[in-house]
């Protein structure tokens, strides 16, 4: 369904800018990105994104929770462009220049970490390390909430996907190293996150959350 090898195609501005041009036609990416709204803790105080790219769903979050201060993660030059041009002047948006690939820098702790479309680009172990790098970074009740590209149970489903967000199975992101619902929450539990859940799904669309205690 997705190859599992080494390639990400997201330091290519190309790439980037095909897909922030129909990043608005995702079929229901709006109703996902309502669903995580609801997650974020009325007593929020610092956010962090990660895989932030042009800063969309940050920005969106920070909407109806307008006094916060947020750190917004991402590699690819070209949605650091993005993000930096969508919140020049806010200096409570500090953005840095990360691969996930490898571990998190010090960031600090956060109240809520966020993630759209993100963290399937990294292998599987790495899928892991990283759930559990977010968990050592969440204040006592603090939430993560991954709107998430999953994997489909079968080949079919897979295919289905595609073809309604109008791709193919040669055409789709090479980037892609999908992982299926209910291991992500089996890790996350396992890491220690409470309340852990899949609160909205479309297809290979899903928002997973937990809690730290």
């Amino acid at each position: 369904m997705s190859t599992s090898g080494p390639i990400n195609l997201w330091t290519s501005s190309e790439h980037v800018s095909d897909y922030l041009e129909r990043a608005d036609q995702i079929s229901h990416r709006t109703e996902g990105e309502a669903a995580l709204t609801e997650f974020i803790p009325a007593n929020t105080q610092r956010i962090l994104d990660l895989g932030t790219g042009d800063g969309r769903l940050l920005a969106l979050v920070r909407r109806q929770h307008p006094d916060t201060e947020a750190v917004a993660v991402d590699f690819s030059p070209a949605m650091l462009e993005a993000v930096r041009k969508r919140f020049a002047g806010d200096s409570r948006v500090t953005i840095v220049d990360h691969n996930m690939d490898s571990p998190l820098p010090a960031l600090g702790k956060f109240d809520a970490v966020i993630s759209s479309f993100a963290i399937h680009h990294l292998p599987h172990e790495r899928k892991r390390a990283l759930y559990a790098e977010i968990y050592r970074l969440l204040n006592a009740g603090g939430v993560l909430c991954n709107l998430e590209h999953v994997a489909s149970p079968t080949q079919r489903l897979h295919e289905e996907f595609l073809q309604r967000i109008g791709f193919t199975v040669e055409t789709e992101d090479p980037s892609n190293k999908l992982l299926d619902v209910e291991t992500q929450l089996t890790w996350l539990r396992e890491i220690g996150f409470a309340d852990v859940d899949c609160q909205w799904k479309w297809r290979e669309l899903a928002l997973l959350t937990g809690r730290r205690s």
